[in-house]
Order: C-alpha cells, then sequence, then structure tokens
C-alpha cells in the first residue's frame, strides 16, 4: 500500500514555508523601524491558510496547492511624524510570535513524519 505524502502531512509543510514568508517580512520591518516613509507590512496567516486549505479539499490526488500570500500594509497605533508606520514594540511581538508559532509548526510536522516512519518501518 502507498502512502500519498501529500495528503499525509497535509497543510503543514505549507504553513512552515508561510511561517517563513512571514518571518522575512517582520524582519524587514524591524530592519526598517527608524526609516523615514517606511510602511510596514504583514501576512494574514489565517487567509493564506484557508486558501491551502480549500485547494486541498478541492483537489485530486496529484494535485500541489499554490501558497500565496501578498503583503498587505499595516495601519499604526501610533502614527509617527515621519510617515513610518513600523513600530518597535509591534514588530518584536509579531516577529516573536510567527517564531513560536514556526516552531510549534515543526515540532508538530515532525510528529507527523516520525509517525510515517514507524508505519514505514512497521512497528
Amino acid at each position: 500500500m502507498a502512502i500519498n505524502f501529500d495528503k499525509a502531512l497535509g497543510i503543514h509543510p505549507y504553513a512552515l514555508q508561510a511561517r517563513v514568508q512571514r518571518s522575512e517580512i517582520l524582519a524587514s520591518n524591524l530592519a526598517n523601524v527608524d526609516t523615514p516613509g517606511y510602511l510596514a507590512r504583514d501576512y494574514d496567516f489565517k487567509a493564506a491558510m484557508a486558501d491551502v486549505e480549500s485547494q486541498f479539499d478541492n483537489s485530486g490526488s496529484a494535485f500541489v496547492p499554490q501558497l500565496s500570500m501578498e503583503a498587505q500594509y499595516r495601519v499604526p497605533y501610533q502614527p509617527a511624524l515621519d510617515g513610518n508606520t513600523a513600530e518597535m514594540g509591534v514588530e518584536q511581538s509579531k516577529f516573536n510570535n510567527n517564531a513560536m508559532d514556526f516552531q510549534s509548526s515543526l515540532t508538530f510536522l515532525n510528529m507527523k513524519i516520525q509517525g510515517l516512519q514507524k508505519v514505514i518501518d512497521g512497528r
């Protein structure tokens, strides 16, 4: 009996990829927190995962979902006089939360892979 890894792993590899892309954007926001006129951006992670999930639901067995994440500009809590919308505390918090979520997704994916390994080994 063949194992379909796409179905076995589900959306979890896509969640990791989305977390990596989001960390890059959040790191860019952090790096530009003092840049005049810089507009902070972020991804809507939940919307991206809902899109991937709907592609899984409507797909055949040989279909590979596409992760589409578009960065959106964020409205600041405290607008700066220089037009910069990146706020150090907000960006640090979002970056740290994303890092913890990445670690959780990675742990979950590792557990899935270990389970598949046990099935393959016949344990």
